[in-house]
């Protein structure tokens, strides 16, 4: 780890008690209250970059988001549990981030990396060319503060990892009201037929990439 410069920037990982049917699923059968996980740019904590479902209802049309509270205080719901970590880094790391997830953005390449986060038990992560899922970048985008030990690679890191990782950076734990609907669309119904498209795809996509660009460097 390298010593982080004397500086007032920070990132913040934001750490979700996602209320999904698959996020309640998670719960009950880890015994852990967090299933989601986002990182933020700055203390406003309104924009949570990460990789997720792009509509509440098509679980397989997913990949790099920018998140915003109605994400996860869907519906009904008004207020979601976060659990967030003011994580400090140098000026030029919070660059190299910021120019990371830039790129990303703009790289419509990247899919989101399903087979290692259902396997996460028990192959405890790998990584597929341009793939991420929540728990792979956020872990990436630490890894690029050099603010904690990493022990093992980022793409290893669950969220109950990260938890326990980032304890000494704890900023609040409280249950966070959403303002607005901002994603306008994130609550739109995706049929059925969509759903089956999208998970074909989003599967031959992975593997894909697992045969043929295995030995290609990549993040």
């Amino acid at each position: 780890m390298q010593k982080t410069e004397k500086t007032n920037n920070h990132i913040y990982v934001v750490l979700v008690k996602a209320l999904t049917g698959l996020g309640k699923l998670a719960r009950l059968t880890g015994n852990y209250e967090y299933t989601h996980i986002a990182v933020c740019l700055d203390e406003k904590l309104d924009k949570f970059y990460t990789f997720s479902r792009k509509k509440h209802y098509s679980p397989f049309d997913c990949g790099y988001m920018v998140e915003t509270l109605d994400c996860y205080a869907f519906g009904k719901h008004q207020e979601v549990k976060l659990k967030v970590f003011k994580v400090p880094v140098s000026k030029t790391n919070k660059n190299k981030i910021e120019k990371y997830i830039e790129n990303i953005s703009n790289d419509s390449e990247y899919v989101f990396n399903f087979f290692s986060m259902i396997t996460m038990t028990m192959l405890h992560g790998f990584k597929i060319y341009k793939a991420h899922n929540c728990m792979s970048f956020v872990s990436k985008v630490v890894e690029l503060t050099d603010s904690v030990d990493m022990s093992k690679e980022y793409y290893k890191y669950n969220i109950k990892d990260i938890d326990n990782l980032l304890s000494k950076y704890f900023y609040k734990e409280a249950y966070f009201k959403k303002i607005k609907i901002e994603q306008k669309e994130y609550m739109k119904y995706v049929s059925i037929v969509k759903n089956i498209v999208y998970f074909i795809k989003l599967n031959a996509a992975l593997i894909y990439r697992m045969i043929v660009k295995r030995k290609e460097k990549y993040e």
